[in-house]
């Protein structure tokens, strides 16, 4: 139902606050009169509906609901729309991740690094599942998604817009901490999913390969850790932001 209505909820005060960037997306917003005292500044001038605990706890997954929850649109953005006309210059391609908390970590993670947009391909998780929205701690609001069913025409898509694309892989033949020159470029990252990685045929496509170095003796670095520091490495490179 949820779906088939293209509506979510925005669960807690940084989700609401996100939400409220663009009243045109949210439908209604419910708090508790304890949360409406509480962020009174956030709600000035919104029309709350005031609830109880009990009524507002049904609406909430979370196991300690803050109180406010906001019903809004979707408003994923068509991949053509992120990339037109150049636009994107980083970009970070979600391919099959299936966690949320991971998926919303990407996409703080974007957010914070100055992105162009994130794209969550193939079999990755719902961008409005409840716990990908609260991960995104608002940040899903402040940067354009899309979702692709098909992880192959994402690729091909940010190669057709100018985009370099690197596949953020253990088994890179690009070193992270060497590739100042490649990531200066308009950048593509493409990360697998968390257990199993990219498949050989989708890493394929992409332009290189690159790894982050394990200095210690860590095994590997987790989904949102890698893309934290693949993003900001662009960002550094290409000094975005100054």
């Amino acid at each position: 139902m949820r779906s088939e209505r293209r509506l979510f909820l925005a669960d807690g005060p940084k989700a609401v606050e996100g939400a409220l960037e663009v009243p045109e997306r949210v439908v209604e917003v419910f708090a508790t009169p304890a949360a409406a005292e509480q962020y009174d500044a956030l709600l000035a001038g919104v029309d709350v509906s005031l609830v109880d605990d009990r009524a507002l706890a049904s609406l909430s997954d979370a196991v300690n609901p803050a109180g406010v929850v906001a019903v809004c649109r979707h408003f994923d953005t068509p991949l053509d729309a992120v990339l037109a006309e150049g636009a994107a210059t980083l970009l970070a391609i979600c391919a099959d991740v299936r966690d949320p908390g991971n998926a919303g970590t990407v996409i703080r993670c974007a957010d914070a690094a100055g992105a162009d947009g994130v794209v969550l391909a193939g079999d990755s998780v719902d961008a409005y599942n409840p716990k990908t929205v609260r991960a995104s701690v608002g940040s899903l609001f402040h940067v354009p998604f899309a979702i692709e069913r098909d992880p192959v025409a994402a690729v091909r898509a940010a190669q057709a817009a100018g985009l370099t694309v690197l596949a953020a892989d253990g088994g890179g033949e690009v070193d992270l901490f060497e590739a100042d020159d490649l990531l200066a470029r308009p950048t593509a990252w493409l990360f697998g999913n968390e257990a199993w990685g990219l498949p050989a045929e989708l890493a394929a496509l992409a332009d290189h390969g690159v790894r982050i170095p394990i200095l210690g003796r860590a095994e590997s670095l987790n989904l949102a850790t890698a893309a934290a520091l693949c993003l900001y490495a662009s960002a550094r490179a290409g000094m975005r932001g100054h």
